[in-house]
Parts: C-alpha cells; sequence; structure tokens
C-alpha cells in the first residue's frame, strides 16, 4: 500500500471534507482518504497507483479542485 497526497482547494468545512472523502473514496483501489481542512492536504491510501486526472475527475464531482501542486 502507498500514500498519494494532494492538495484540495476550496473547501471550507466538514461537510466538504465529507464530500471529497465520499467521491474519492469510491475510486476502485483506495483503500482510505485522509483530509485535513486547514490545509486541503488530502493523503489517499492506494492499494495500487491511481492515475491524478481519476483522482482530479473525483474532487471536480464533488465540487472543488486539486491545488497545481497536489
Amino acid at each position: 500500500m502507498s500514500v498519494e497526497t494532494y492538495r484540495v482547494v476550496g473547501m471550507t468545512c466538514d461537510h466538504c471534507v465529507a464530500s471529497v472523502t465520499e467521491e474519492v473514496g469510491e475510486i476502485p483501489g483506495v483503500d482510505r482518504v485522509e483530509i485535513e481542512l486547514s490545509s486541503g492536504r488530502m493523503n489517499v491510501h492506494v492499494a495500487q497507483p491511481v492515475a491524478r486526472d481519476v483522482v482530479e475527475a473525483a474532487v471536480v464531482d464533488a465540487g472543488y479542485r486539486l491545488g497545481a501542486d497536489g
């Protein structure tokens, strides 16, 4: 298992975190999602690598976007 780290932009509350966690957590191969609201840091625990564009699409579906550095 490995951890992929991203930065999610636009989250302002726990509901935002829950929405992103749910969408990203539905990606095949994702075991766990941890998000720190204050920084937007998202750690995605995966059994196998997941393409950035797949993670980005899930974040966009939740109503947010990935930062340029994540």
